[in-house]
Formats: structure tokens, sequence, C-alpha cells
């Protein structure tokens, strides 16, 4: 079923809360809608709208939005060990790892409470406390808007990397996603070994996966503001990866800098720690701010526009750029 709106405000569908305008949005549930939504052709301006937590409006919108609205959860095979699961892209990601835990399947739990929908999962490559969409997900259903034809990719070929995929660059305008499909596990295969999280663990009476949620959601919700309370977008910079010899001379200098291993020698960040170090965090100019916990989290404290939002954006990583050397990279996307 199609849902049309026309000079809609978009201040509800965006987590940063920033009150712009859309020309035209469409809600879509299955490919057959997109056919017949693009059988009068290709709009000139479209991108795809789903849960806006990864997303700043600096303007109004004078495409199409689409946005995905399906939520069906399929179990699609289960051998004794690996379980696969289908999940449409309209399926809140935190409804898919509480479905998961539910059923006593390990794969995702450590993503838990990251706000967004499972189609948006493999286009940033979700991630959080050692864990990344791409050790899940193995195909991902997507419309092709040229030819109207559904087409599957293999996770061997999403190219995804560090909040990376092939869906931000080469498939970026050109496909829709519609549907995940992610490998479970019924073996238990707990993944303590970042940040808080073995000791929120213990303290719950051990690794379970119950347990794990509840930790990993305990911690977030310690760090993280609730954007219906305080505007944000989650994670606003990347975490930045930089050659061994770079990293070499920021530890002789700063040794208690977090530092994690990076594919190929290199070795990633902490964008927080370098943001704080800087002294920019729980810094604030009008209504944007620094949040006060988390040095990665813009806020908008409220009436902030879009622009406001990516100018103080610039400051964070000018001031960053000043002290380390280093430059730190926006993790949101930018409209």
């Amino acid at each position: 079923m199609i849902r049309e709106f026309h000079q809609i405000s978009l201040r509800t569908r965006n987590s940063f809360g920033v009150d712009q305008q859309a020309a035209r949005l469409v809600e879509f549930e299955t490919p057959e809608d997109l056919r017949t939504l693009f059988a009068a052709g290709i709009p000139e301006k479209w991108t795809v709208l789903a849960g806006g937590n990864n997303i700043l409006f600096t303007r109004d919108y004078d495409g199409v939005l689409l946005t995905p609205v399906a939520r069906g959860i399929t179990l699609l095979s289960d051998d004794g060990d690996e379980v696969r699961v289908r999940a449409d892209a309209g399926v809140e990601w935190d409804d898919l790892v509480e479905w998961a835990v539910g059923r006593g399947l390990w794969g995702i739990e450590n993503l838990s409470l990251i706000p967004g929908k499972a189609g948006a999962a493999p286009v940033q490559n979700i991630g959080a406390y050692g864990c990344e969409a791409k050790d899940a997900i193995r195909r991902v259903e997507m419309y092709c808007v040229e030819t109207g034809a559904m087409l599957t990719l293999d996770a061997a070929h999403c190219g995804f990397g560090y909040r990376e995929s092939v869906f931000k660059h080469d498939l970026k305008g050109r496909v829709i996603i519609t549907a995940v499909e992610i490998a479970l596990t019924h073996t238990p295969r707990p993944r303590l070994g970042y940040g808080d999280v073995e000791r929120e663990v213990e303290a719950r009476g051990g690794a379970t996966l119950r347990n794990i949620r509840e930790a990993i959601c305990a911690i977030r919700r310690a760090k993280l503001p609730d954007p219906a309370v305080l505007g944000n977008a989650g994670s606003f910079f990347k975490n930045p990866v930089v050659g061994a010899a770079a990293a070499e001379r920021l530890l002789a200098e700063y040794p208690d800098m977090p530092h994690y291993p990076a594919p190929e020698g290199r070795v990633k960040l902490a964008a927080g720690w370098l943001i704080d170090r800087a002294g920019m965090k729980g810094s604030r100019k009008g209504a944007v701010g620094v949040h006060e916990r988390q040095a990665l989290v813009l806020v908008n404290h409220g009436g902030a526009t879009g622009g406001e939002v990516i100018a103080f954006a610039h400051e964070v990583q000018e001031q960053v750029r000043e002290k380390f050397g280093i430059e730190i990279d926006t993790e949101v996307n930018i409209l």
C-alpha cells in the first residue's frame, strides 16, 4: 500500500528534530508499490528516508522521500546451529535484536538499542561494542530503480567496511533496499572485550544473551541522549583510522589515548576521546552542542537548524585537526 504526503514537515521524521519540509514523501510496503511509484518515470531527485536516525536536513527537500514501512520478520531456515532470518526494511533494528534474543539466537545482541531500521543497517554497516552488521548480514534484497527488477546481493559483494558499503557509493541512488537476510546461531558466542561490556555483564550474573543485551542497553542509555528528549543522530563523527606511524606519534604524546587494531596494520582511534581532549565535550553554541557525556554526539537543544548543526560540526573538526593533526569525518548523512 502506498501513502503519499505533500509539503510535509519532517520534524518528527528525523531524530535531530530539525523542522524542514519535503515536497513529497511516499510510504511503501512492497516491491510492487515501488514499481507503481516509478511507472510514471524516475523522479529527478529522490532518496530513502527510513527512521531518520542518521540524517541531517540542512534545507527543505524538494524531491521525493521514500519510506519503507513493511515490518515482517521471517524465520527462513534452522539447521540446528545456524538460523537464517529475513527482516523487511521497515523493521526497527532493535525490534529485530529483541526478536533474536527472545529466541535464544546469538549474533546481533551487541548491536542492541541502535536506532534506525533494518534496511539502513547494511548501508551504514552499523556497529557497536566490537560487532558490525556485516558480521550477521548474508544477503540484501533490493529494488533496481533503473530496471524495475528485484535483485539480491550477497554480503561478499556489499563492499562492507567501517561505516561503509557499496550502497553509499556505487549503488547510491540506483537501488532501494527492501529486506535484509541475516545469519544467527544457537551456539553461545559472547563478545565482551569492548569498553565496559564485560563488567556490566558480570554485574548481571554472567554472559547470557539477555544479560548482554541488558548490559549494552544500560551502557548506551547512560552515555547517549534519548532523541525524544534531546535531538541527535547518535554518533555524528566516525572514529578515524590512521597509519601505524601516526598512531605511534600520538601515543608518544598521549600514552592514555584509546586505540584499536584495524585492517592492514592501521589503527582505529576514538573520535570521542579526541573531541574531549580538544576541549569540545559539553561545549555549546546557540542551540547546538556536544553532548556532555558522549563527545561523539552533537545535540539540538531546541530550535536549531541543520545549517547551524553542520557549522558547529565544522568547528569541532577544526579543533581536533589543530590539536592532533587528525581529520574526523562525519558519520551522518547530510542533505
